[in-house]
């Protein structure tokens, strides 16, 4: 009787996940998986705003979704997104810094609507030149990350994001997988590297968020033990 009520009970409450769901590596897979499908969405309205205003041209045999789009970027961008918002929080862990700036999903949507709106800038805006384009979206880049984020981790890793997915752009395009219009940055647009930046801050917020709520259930599992 006295090992029964030393027994934890687990909380009735476990965020937006099934109640019955506790193991740290199921709430993994479920948050990695709702990270790829929101990744698909913004990958699929995003590029579409690309293509309509010409910015990026794919090669016309392998524009076969309805959406416009050649079919391997969707799934590239869900890939990607998963891996982000997975890594956010892990390095937080793993650097002992939670972040606990704006942790409220009211905010983790605003920072996406911010988000969509640099990329609308970019593809719709009429600036003079592209130097002036490009320093106004690092602007508002950086803006985003002190708006919704602030942390030295955020910053990093949204810098080196950028690095990595502007080189394998530019790999992409040298083997003329796609290219880009009025290329001033090698094979593509200076400002890439601020969407790219904007983007993994944007996908850390949402990372981030799916996993306080298990952050919360470990927390309240220990203190009853």
């Amino acid at each position: 009787m006295a090992e029964n009520d030393a027994m934890p009970t687990l909380p009735k409450k476990c965020g937006p996940y099934i109640s019955s769901i506790t193991s740290r590596g199921m709430n993994l897979v479920i948050r990695g998986v709702v990270l790829f499908f929101i990744g698909v969405f913004l990958a699929l309205v995003l590029n579409l705003l690309q293509i309509q205003r010409n910015v990026t041209l794919f090669p016309p045999d392998v524009i076969t979704s309805i959406f416009s789009s050649a079919w391997w970027v969707p799934p590239c961008c869900g890939t990607a997104s998963a891996v982000i918002g997975l890594l956010y929080p892990c390095m937080d862990r793993h650097l002992g810094e939670p972040h606990k700036f704006k942790r409220e999903w009211s905010s983790v949507m605003r920072c996406v609507a911010v988000f969509v709106g640099i990329n609308h800038a970019s593809a719709k805006v009429d600036f003079a030149n592209n130097i002036q384009l490009s320093l106004t979206l690092a602007a508002l880049s950086i803006g985003l990350w002190w708006t919704f984020d602030r942390s030295r981790s955020g910053f990093g890793l949204g810098v080196g994001i950028a690095f990595l997915a502007t080189l394998v752009s530019q790999l992409l395009v040298y083997n003329g997988v796609y290219q880009y219009t009025s290329p001033d940055f090698l094979y593509v647009r200076s400002w890439l590297p601020c969407i790219f930046f904007a983007g993994g801050i944007t996908m850390g917020n949402i990372g981030r968020q799916l996993a306080m709520y298990e952050c919360k259930v470990i927390a309240e599992k220990s203190h009853e033990d």
